[in-house]
């Protein structure tokens, strides 16, 4: 919060990714009062975020669709948020990138004046290494369940 002139009471949030690590983060948003709309890209991930009282965006649709929020938080390893996605922002909006590497803006972007973006790229691997491996096994090894493999 020391990066905006807001609180997150009553800011308008978007958090791109319904992965393990955008629907956490959607849920504290959530519970800090925030609006919170989840982007996803599957009806599976849809259902999970009407479940859970949020509103949703396609990932795949983004452009046009950002000018009314104050807070984006990217979850996705690619980089999907391009000039033309970002462009229909409006200042001060703030991007904060906890994305793996590559991170979710890409590198030829152009922010609209008074916009910006903090790279907290590999957060949990970086300052939380052991719980980072740890979600990562759970992830990989629910997979390998899922498909018939273990």
């Amino acid at each position: 919060m020391e990066q905006t002139a807001f609180t997150l009471q009553n800011a308008r949030c978007l958090v791109i990714g319904a992965g393990r690590i955008g629907m956490l983060l959607a849920r504290k948003l959530y519970a800090l009062d925030a609006q919170v709309t989840v982007s996803a890209r599957c009806t599976r991930d849809f259902a999970r975020i009407a479940a859970a009282g949020l509103h949703a965006l396609d990932t795949r649709r983004l452009v046009g669709h950002l000018a009314g929020f104050d807070l984006i938080f990217n979850t996705v390893p690619a980089p999907i948020l391009t000039t033309e996605v970002l462009s229909d922002m409006k200042p001060p909006c703030f991007i904060i990138d906890l994305a793996s590497l590559p991170g979710g803006v890409a590198a030829d972007t152009l922010l609209p004046d008074g916009c910006r973006v903090l790279h907290a790229l590999s957060l949990p691997g970086k300052v939380a290494p052991l719980s980072a491996a740890r979600a990562v096994f759970d992830t990989v090894d629910t997979i390998l369940h899922e498909e018939g493999i273990l």
